[in-house]
């Protein structure tokens, strides 16, 4: 994640060009999903939101394409990710922060307004167009762009001046309460502060406030404090009982200024993490808050949008023992999570060499147990999984996936998964012989154990070399079959394994040949699965091998696209315009057919009102039809 210091340019690549890049359109796309907002800051955030629409298709053209960053533009595009970055900041705060502040706080927001701005002209201003293949169109799109973001940082707009007279009176006046009723009921009309669900929504706003604050602006904070709790007077609403009292936590009371360091707060609930863990981005998290995110079915990290390889959880002792060591200097009370019993009283970094000796053990008990017992280690940290591949433990470890003990397979893949986060373990684990191990557990493992075989493939298949080697040694096959047979989880990590490894062409046939367009066609009608997107992403690069492109591009299937196109979610509808594209541009026959099906009306809607790549695909196809007529 690029770094979040505002003065600071980014020295050195944090990320490769294509994962720069994919990191601006998804942060542009989180933004995006933010559409309501408090009164005070509405106009403001309607604009950002517009221009950030209208930066849109200069990501996107780098993205297709795909120029080698010069030292230059990869500095000009980090700026522009941090900008974007902070914009999503703004409009989020915006969208779900408190009513109270924002109208209390209305200038420094506009401020903060202002502030973005500035980043993204700091980043337009040096912008170097022709080293990054963008076309002139998106240029003179994107200069308009910038010379409005300056005009906007002149302007002075003028805060709602009665409203600021209300507060005014209401926060000097501390002594007749009942001469505030008719302001504070007139200031809760305009803040729609009224009923039980507006102050219930309030209140949570407010403690993500208080947390986000760190103890800063305590005189602030305990005005707006004070003020919802006459709100919630006025409302006749027992706040104890209803609501629960809004109050600043007990470990700031005794140092309001104390300034926690961010790393200690988890990016979900803002609060310091007493049970910090790993997930598979190498982002930490509280346990219970992305434990709850992963449970509603989520298979991305909150914070990059990145998919995520596997959903192990991996404890994070050295940053647990900093917050421990910084509360303790402080004189902060938490109450710390406790660690699971079995990490620390019996599995230890030091047990290590005995546990791979044990891997070897005669007695399959001990085996077991071992293989359980390096699983929990090797998801822990690198200098755990260093440790295992020092002390021999990845041949030892790929000898136990041939045994017919379905809880040792399950374990000893579930190793070699997360022994797979460390780049140079991938190739590795592919010398050493373990894919076509793997591949006997992903057919026959338990369904544990088949999941995470998928997740083991995917992530081995991040080297090109092993995407060959998979499909090579029989790979493709089993995949299709937990695609069409797995439970939901499995179903997900087959959808991610395969499309990777398809982007090695020899693949693509292997899938063809497995029946992957039959499931995939059963998965685009199963609406509630929620796998349409991912099934039409592996069906675009089918489409773009002219050796599959007869299996895929059927009558049949362009009705479904078309549908899709009519009836689907935005993202549904740019997937299906760009597979028809694909199979368009080669086959005249069927965009004749899909003409017949009153598509063209719809394309001339997406035109105008799709997200920007779906223009541009919408578009594009309309010119197809008119060279087809």
């Amino acid at each position: 994640m690029l770094s979040t210091a505002a003065e600071a340019e980014p020295s050195g690549r944090q990320l490769s060009d294509e994962a720069l890049v994919e990191e601006l359109l998804a942060t542009i796309s989180s933004a995006r999903s933010f559409q309501e907002f408090r009164r005070s800051q509405r106009k403001e955030c309607f604009n950002l939101l517009r221009w950030l629409q209208l930066l849109l298709p200069l990501i996107e053209e780098i993205r297709e394409a795909a120029p080698p960053l010069t030292h230059n533009a990869y500095r000009c595009l980090s700026l522009l990710g941090r900008a974007f970055q902070a914009a999503r900041r703004l409009l989020r705060c915006c969208h779900d922060g408190s009513k109270i502040f924002l109208a209390l706080e209305s200038e420094a927001v506009l401020g903060r307004f202002r502030a973005v701005y500035e980043k993204i002209n700091l980043a337009l201003d040096e912008m170097p167009y022709s080293e990054i293949g963008i076309s002139d169109e998106v240029k003179e799109q994107v200069e308009l762009v910038n010379a409005q973001l300056k005009r906007s940082k002149k302007r002075t707009d003028t805060q709602d001046m009665e409203l600021s007279m209300d507060f005014m009176v209401i926060l000097q006046n501390k002594e007749d309460g009942n001469a505030d009723r008719a302001i504070l009921e007139r200031i809760a009309k305009k803040l729609q502060l009224q009923s039980l669900a507006d102050l219930r929504a309030e209140t949570m706003a407010i403690k993500r406030l208080i947390n986000e604050r760190n103890g800063q602006h305590a005189e602030s904070t305990k005005q707006i404090i004070e003020l919802v709790n006459k709100f919630k007077g006025i409302a006749g609403i027992d706040e104890k009982n209803i609501l629960g009292e809004v109050s600043i936590p007990k470990y700031l009371e005794k140092c309001p200024s104390l300034m926690i360091p961010n790393d200690f707060l988890c990016p979900i609930s803002l609060e310091i993490m007493t049970d910090p863990v790993i997930i598979a981005s190498g982002r930490t998290y509280e346990r219970r808050t992305i434990q709850r995110w992963l449970d509603a079915g989520q298979r991305t990290c909150p914070k990059t949008q990145q998919p995520l390889a596997h959903l192990s959880l991996a404890p994070n002792f050295a940053l647990k023992n900093l917050i421990l060591q910084w509360c303790e200097k402080n004189q902060v009370d938490i109450q710390m999570g406790q660690p699971e019993p079995v990490v620390e009283q019996e599995v230890r970094k030091e047990d290590i060499p005995s546990l791979v000796k044990d891997l070897s053990s005669i007695h399959l008990d001990v085996q077991r147990k071992s293989a359980k017992k390096i699983r929990t280690l090797s998801k822990e940290n690198p200098e755990n999984r260093a440790m295992i591949i020092e002390n021999g433990g990845l041949p030892a470890l790929i000898g136990l996936l041939s045994y017919p003990d379905k809880k040792i397979q399950e374990n000893t893949v579930t190793s070699l998964l997360n022994l797979s986060i460390d780049e140079t373990n991938k190739v590795l684990i592919a010398k050493g012989g373990a894919i076509p191990l793997i591949i006997e557990v992903l057919r026959n493992g338990s369904v544990e154990g088949q999941e995470n075989s998928a997740a083991a493939l995917f992530s081995l298949s991040m080297i090109d070399e092993n995407k060959a080697a998979i499909g090579t040694l029989g790979g493709i096959a089993p995949l299709v079959d937990l695609l069409k047979n797995g439970t939901i989880r499995g179903k997900k990590d087959a959808a991610t394994a395969i499309f990777n490894l398809i982007l090695n062409h020899p693949n693509k046939f292997r899938a063809i040949e497995a029946g992957i367009v039959t499931i995939l066609l059963k998965i685009l009608d199963d609406t509630k699965l929620g796998m349409v997107d991912e099934a039409l992403s592996i069906f675009l690069l089918l489409a773009s091998h002219p050796s599959c492109r007869s299996e895929v591009g059927t009558m049949s299937f362009v009705e479904i696209l078309v549908q899709i196109i009519k009836e689907g979610t935005p993202k549904n509808k740019e997937c299906a315009l760009s597979v028809l594209l694909e199979l368009g541009l080669n086959n005249n026959s069927l965009m004749a057919h899909a003409l017949g099906f009153g598509l063209h009306q719809h394309l001339l809607d997406i035109s105008k009102t799709g997200t920007s790549r779906a223009q541009r695909k919408a578009n594009s196809l309309i010119q197809l039809f008119q060279k087809c007529s």
